[in-house]
């Protein structure tokens, strides 16, 4: 068994490339759920293992819980069985998370995402008691989302240990970008399934026990991201680590003249494929921007 499998807790053996897809928007910025469920289609076409619906990417601190419900249903829909499904269900209260998974499983996903609770500080016991109050609610297996420069909340490697007794949590996903915090806690916990959360760090993941990766490079580029798994699942650490180097180089392009998921939706049209705009505060890339992003692309051999 190569050390990046997934986890021997994990019932779905979450492993490559799970994209946490985008939420599409009309004009006004109302919800295209038709071209959201094509997003998904989308990486599963250019080969990604999962989809992981309401991430960061997803936009889901943006929507309504009757909007997050409905994204779901419409990836859920789509995608029918051909990869799992893992959806995000995270909110700041436990009330409305555990809503969200049951309607989760209710709906059809295979797993649910539950991002730490945000804005308000949390202790060991509001861990466990907001993670034990959401797996008594539903039978789907829970992989938890770290990722503590959004919602405030580190859950220190003890508070891990205690979580890792609640029989439905069988994976993580970890974006703190914290690598020692990341390998102690894959050595620690081998049985759990984790997934590296940031596209700096994906062959980085791989490499300290990773069974896979959730990349927002994948959701425009997924074909690039899943020949970086491939390459490292055969055995080729060489070509891995030139395609880490090339992921590298996309992620600055993205971030060309403001946010990382501006850049997401902004290269999805170049391909092709129109997701809309973000929801207001955020916004695209202007035109100049647009440019250069463009040109820093075509200048890679990717558009």
């Amino acid at each position: 068994m190569a050390y990046h499998d997934p986890g021997a807790a994990d019932p779905l053996s979450i492993h490559g490339v799970v994209p946490p897809t985008v939420t599409a928007f009309h004009e006004d910025e109302s919800v295209d759920y038709e071209q959201t469920a094509a997003h998904a289609r989308f990486v599963v076409d250019g080969g990604a293992h999962g989809v992981f619906p309401l991430g960061t990417n997803g936009e889901f601190p943006l929507l309504t819980p009757e909007e997050k419900q409905g994204v779901v249903e419409a990836v859920v829909d789509e995608i029918d069985g051909d990869v799992p499904v893992i959806a995000g269900v995270g909110a700041p209260s436990t009330r409305e998370t555990v809503a969200h998974a049951e309607h989760a499983e209710a709906t059809g996903a295979d797993g649910i995402v539950v991002v730490t609770p945000y804005y308000y500080p949390l202790d060991h016991e509001a861990y466990l008691e907001h993670y034990e109050r959401v797996a008594a609610a539903t039978d789907l297996p829970i992989y938890i989302y770290h990722i503590p420069s959004k919602t405030g909340n580190a859950i220190p490697r003890s508070t891990l240990a205690a979580l890792t007794e609640i029989d439905s949590i069988v994976g993580l996903k970890d974006s703190s970008k914290d690598v020692p915090w990341l390998a102690q806690s894959i050595d620690a916990h081998s049985e759990l399934t984790f997934l590296a959360g940031s596209d700096s760090l994906l062959f980085t993941g791989l490499e300290i026990g990773c069974s896979g990766m959730v990349s927002a490079v994948a959701n425009v580029f997924p074909e690039l991201v899943v020949e970086l798994y491939e390459a490292y699942d055969e055995g080729d650490e060489a070509r891995a680590r030139e395609l880490q180097s090339e992921v590298y180089d996309v992620r600055d392009a993205l971030k060309t003249g403001g946010a990382y998921m501006s850049g997401v939706k902004t290269v999805l049209k170049l391909r092709g494929f129109d997701a809309g705009p973000l929801r207001s505060p955020l916004r695209l890339k202007d035109d100049e921007s647009t440019a250069e992003l463009e040109a820093e692309l075509e200048a890679l051999g990717l558009l």
